[in-house]
């Protein structure tokens, strides 16, 4: 049976995310003989306790991975896997790659190689016209110089950028937070048949998901994972194209920001940025000039890893480590149900930024889980 099917069954296993499926996957040396496995077994791979691995042999015991897979593939036929060579090189280097990317449109081998480069252009859904030309002119000088833009095809910034780089004759890349085959908002439904006739519409739900507003600040870490840098042309204060720099930030990837008059609260976001260390970008050639500087990547295939075998160690309860304060107060905001990131910011007090990247680090240490629906709980 296609090694996808369980990729596609282990994903409806509650609590179990991309770090666990890569440890079950390396510990097994495949998902289908991870999923035969003994619960004996599962206790060897690092976060799977006494509570997980019951839920793991409760799914099993109700779930056929060949015909789920096969009813998947009716309304799914397009997804890579972690463990697909075409799945996204960039987006497989962030902590937490979805498990599955489904797509629609026009794949590009080199542009999954990460040899095609990419640029991320997001902002505000609602830009002035200042917003709009500098989104424009920076989308075009990008695409004539043979990179691919990646956003989101919200209303606003994202739109400008995706147009502008279809007019230019370009690839775009249009990561949704719904299923591929939902468009939201709903009259961007031409623009997204311009992106699937030359280039590509990722998401990490399946088809049919309908816009939920969990999703999108979700949708933004796989916007950043695509991209080698990610540009701001115009955001207010509480835009969620900050939560995209962000990220790409804590992704150790380079971000830009366009400045903007200080009269004008939809400047304030990039001013922030900018701020914080972000790049500033004067016009298009200074832009392009940043952006050569970046090194190029090696993308020499490294020859497939032989899994070896691993004795199964005896569970030992681990204590829980000394954290940072920040680390600290994120972790006190979660509880053992899952929790909606806005709960996690409201609980503990600090900016979306710090809570962002402390989960990332929580979710290392094998403290927390990332749920579907940008939620979080407590291992």
């Amino acid at each position: 049976m296609d090694e996808r099917a369980y990729w596609v069954a282990w994903v409806q296993v509650r609590g179990v995310g991309s770090i666990l499926l890569r440890r079950l996957d390396d510990r097994f040396g495949s998902l289908e003989a991870a999923w035969h496995a003994p619960a004996g077994e599962l206790y060897s791979i690092e976060g799977l306790g006494k509570q997980k691995v019951a839920d793991i042999v409760e799914s099993r015991s109700k779930l056929d991975p060949a015909s789920l897979f096969e009813k998947h593939l009716e309304q799914n036929p397009h997804f890579w896997t972690l463990r697909d060579g075409d799945y996204p090189r960039l987006l497989k280097e962030i902590p937490n790659p979805p498990p599955i990317l489904y797509y629609r449109g026009v794949p590009d081998a080199n542009e999954n190689r990460g040899v095609t480069p990419t640029v991320a252009i997001v902002g505000t859904r609602h830009p002035t016209d200042y917003g709009r030309r500098w989104t424009r002119r920076l989308s075009r000088a990008l695409t004539q110089r043979g990179f691919t833009v990646v956003s989101g095809l919200a209303a606003g910034i994202d739109s400008e950028a995706h147009t502008a780089c279809l007019d230019a004759g370009g690839r775009t890349i249009a990561v949704f937070g719904t299923g591929v085959d939902v468009v939201y908002p709903h009259q961007n439904r031409s623009l997204y048949q311009r992106v699937l006739q030359s280039g590509l519409a990722v998401s990490e739900y399946p088809a049919g998901t309908q816009p939920d507003r969990q999703h999108f600040p979700q949708r933004n870490r796989i916007i950043a994972g695509l991209s080698r840098a990610t540009l701001v042309t115009e955001a207010p204060h509480k835009s969620g194209a900050l939560i995209t720099a962000y990220v790409a930030n804590d992704f150790c990837r380079d971000v830009y920001a366009v400045p903007g008059s200080l009269d004008n609260a939809n400047s304030r976001g990039c001013l922030g940025l900018l701020s914080r260390g972000a790049n500033l970008v004067l016009d298009e050639r200074h832009l392009l000039e940043m952006l050569g500087n970046m090194p190029q990547m090696d993308v020499t295939v490294a020859p497939p890893k032989v899994p070896e075998p691993i004795p199964a160690p005896v569970p030992v309860a681990k204590p829980k480590p000394k954290l940072p304060p920040n680390l600290d107060r994120v972790l006190a905001a979660i509880s053992g149900e899952p929790t909606a990131l806005d709960v996690i910011v409201e609980q503990s007090g600090l900016d979306a930024s710090i809570v962002l990247s402390s989960l990332s680090q929580l979710e290392l240490l094998d403290l927390v889980s990332n749920l579907p629906g940008m939620r979080y709980q407590r291992l």
